[in-house]
């Protein structure tokens, strides 16, 4: 495994929720998945046993997956919310018009990024525009179909 010192940005509830999605991981999923390699062991001949394969590969997946958690808090660095909700940080929370259509978005750190539940990463085009930006600038990003600018109606 290639160890990376780059420190990995974070609100606190994205270090939070990593903190509980480790522990879920190593006390709730990793034992299931041990005992289901157990299980299948006693299915037969392990090199037709299809059961064995793939609850092998399910673990295999499953370690990595605590691996790449345990390295994203080790290389975490917690960035506070900044009280100074004039300019467009990383944890305030965005209100902006595109169109006449008014959306929010949460800034967050890279591996927080969810645009679905309307978290969006601070390297991301959209959160590079908006950062330093104050309420009623213009934030410009560049898409395939062309210039889109952004709004900014609130930061919280």
């Amino acid at each position: 495994m290639t160890i990376n010192n780059n420190k990995v940005q974070l609100t606190p509830e994205g270090f939070n929720e990593l903190k509980n999605e480790l522990k879920t991981l190593r006390e709730k999923v990793l034992p299931k998945a041990i005992n289901r390699i157990a299980a299948a062991r006693t299915l037969g001949d392990l090199s037709e046993n299809y059961e064995y394969q793939s609850a092998k590969e399910d673990h295999l997946t499953l370690v990595g997956r605590i691996e790449e958690v345990t390295d994203i808090i080790n290389r975490s660095q917690i960035i506070k919310k900044s009280t100074n909700s004039s300019i467009v940080d990383i944890g305030h929370q965005v209100d902006i018009s595109i169109n006449g259509s008014d959306h929010v978005f949460v800034i967050v750190g890279e591996w927080e990024a969810d645009p679905q539940a309307g978290k969006i990463s601070h390297k991301s085009p959209l959160g590079l525009a908006l950062i330093g930006k104050k309420v009623g600038d213009k934030a410009k990003v560049e898409a395939p179909a062309g210039t889109i600018v952004y709004t900014i109606k609130a930061i919280k």
